[in-house]
């Protein structure tokens, strides 16, 4: 083996145990590999959305510098290694000033191995070389950001250059040092690949893969639970969004278990004292199984159903489907069991006639009129008529009346009231004698016998609330 084949074999080793195999390569036909390079961001780092509004989202982790190399047989003591460089977000302009860094630092350092020392300027060195800081702005070549469109610069970075120039596509750019700039695109290196589709939106795949490497750092972590209060590996623990305090999966599932049991699917709160962060949906169903996140799906659904003024159930007990209701209309009609109904009464759809009501609601109905504001007065009137509306007022008046001066026959039900005369009482319709003391029924044939009898309740009462003096007025006007 040469002295060259043994240098890079020993630097491929190298790499290799430095490297995990997401982040290195190694190719299997000729001496080379891919590495893939996560920049070192700083802390609070942004990416900014430009729009008609201006969004923010802070980021750990942008997707990988990609160097893709191979090592020729006179390297290191001749040539330099032949490579390409790649990025998702980076412009072809940015990545050339890279490639021609790359080349300085081989030649500053030629006959030595370099593949490590470019490693390590390209994830620590890049943001201060190309000077790029925070905010990363990414614009949508589509949207109206301060109502006019920007000519990219092919040094400052256009991402959206191509066949899609009339579709929504995504823009970055940089803020960047002066510096002399690439001022024609001849003057790109071939070597400088952007990986990004012209068409596609660049923002989802940014977040997503900052949320894919923040989880891999939490798994990696050892954190306390804060309910068992057992330290765990991160990849056996959840972490609400919102708050960032940490729980094992073991605890949460059964806490999700109860919750979701009880139908309490929109309290699925951090057990935190007084935190109101919610899990999401997606932790929800890692960690139940599928008949119950499908109780908490549907249950979640209801809820949210239930809040919308413009969705109603169909009335069918069989069916119960959700129906959305077109606006300035009370007629609802079920996709599944195509019922019309009227979304006021649940009952079959009746037009522009009013509402039925039974005479059960009849008995409530005044209480509800007379205690609505006006808007709800009319709404009322409209839905039911204003006859029954009147009716039911004049009906809960007489009620009241009747509850206030009238008793009920013992025997027919029929109210009575008493003007005048002893307690022994003659029901006018079904002519059976009663009690007014004690409502009993009284014998036809010595009704008086009630109150003459020492062991009746009623015992020497015939008179009793009688106002004798009254009724002796009372009569002698009647003889005058």
């Amino acid at each position: 083996m040469s002295g060259n084949q043994e240098a890079q074999e020993d630097e491929l080793l190298a790499l290799t145990s430095i490297y995990d195999e997401e982040e290195f390569h190694r190719a299997e036909s000729a001496q080379g590999g891919e590495i893939q390079l996560c920049l070192e961001l700083p802390a609070e780092f942004r990416v900014v959305v430009k729009g008609q509004t201006q969004t923010e989202y802070n980021v750990c982790f942008l997707p990988p510098l990609v160097l893709n190399f191979e090592l020729p047989e006179d390297y290191p003591s001749t040539s330099p290694p032949i490579f390409t460089l790649s990025s998702k977000w980076m412009s072809a302009a940015q990545m050339s000033r890279l490639c021609r860094r790359l080349d300085e630092l081989w030649e500053e350092n030629q006959g030595c191995e370099i593949l490590f020392t470019w490693i390590q300027f390209l994830k620590e060195e890049t943001l201060d070389f190309l000077g790029i800081v925070s905010p990363l702005e990414i614009s949508r070549r589509g949207s109206k950001a301060g109502g006019e469109h920007r000519n990219p610069d092919p040094a400052v970075t256009s991402l959206s250059q191509g066949p899609c120039e009339s579709s929504e596509t995504t823009t970055v750019v940089m803020k960047e040092k002066t510096e002399p700039q690439l001022s024609t695109s001849s003057q790109l290196d071939p070597r400088a690949i952007p990986l990004l589709d012209p068409c596609a939106d660049l923002l989802p795949q940014l977040l997503d893969f900052d949320e894919a490497r923040r989880q891999k750092a939490f798994d990696a972590k050892i954190f306390c639970c804060g309910i068992c209060f057992v330290e765990k590996q991160g990849s056996g623990c959840l972490c609400f969004k919102e708050c960032q305090h940490v729980y094992c999966k073991a605890c949460m599932t059964e806490y999700f278990q109860i919750q979701i049991r009880d139908g309490n699917v929109q309290c699925l709160y951090c057990p935190e004292h007084k935190c109101t962060s919610l899990a999401t949906p997606l932790q929800v169903k890692q960690l139940v199984d599928e008949d119950l996140f499908a109780r908490y799906d549907r249950l979640l659904l209801q809820s949210s159903l239930d809040l919308m003024a413009d969705v109603v159930y169909c009335p069918r007990q069989s069916c119960g489907t959700a129906v959305m209701v077109e606006p300035d209309t009370t007629m609802g009609i079920c996709s599944a069991c195509h019922y019309a109904f009227c979304t006021l009464c649940k009952m079959g759809y009746h037009g522009l006639s009013h509402c039925k009501i039974t005479a059960d609601e009849l008995r409530n109905l005044r209480d509800e009129y007379l205690s609505s504001t006006a808007e709800g007065k009319k709404f009322m009137e409209q839905r039911f008529g204003k006859r029954v509306i009147q009716k039911a007022v004049e009906e809960s008046y007489s009620r009241d009346w009747l509850k206030e001066n009238c008793k009920n026959c013992p025997r027919c039900g029929t109210n009575i009231q008493k003007v005048d005369g002893c307690n022994k009482m003659t029901c006018t319709s079904c002519k059976q004698y009663f009690c007014w003391l004690c409502m009993g029924v009284l014998s036809r044939l010595n009704p008086y016998s009630h109150f003459n009898n020492a062991n009746s309740p009623c015992y020497n009462q015939l008179f009793h609330g009688v106002d004798l003096e009254a009724e002796e007025a009372f009569w002698s006007d009647e003889e005058d």
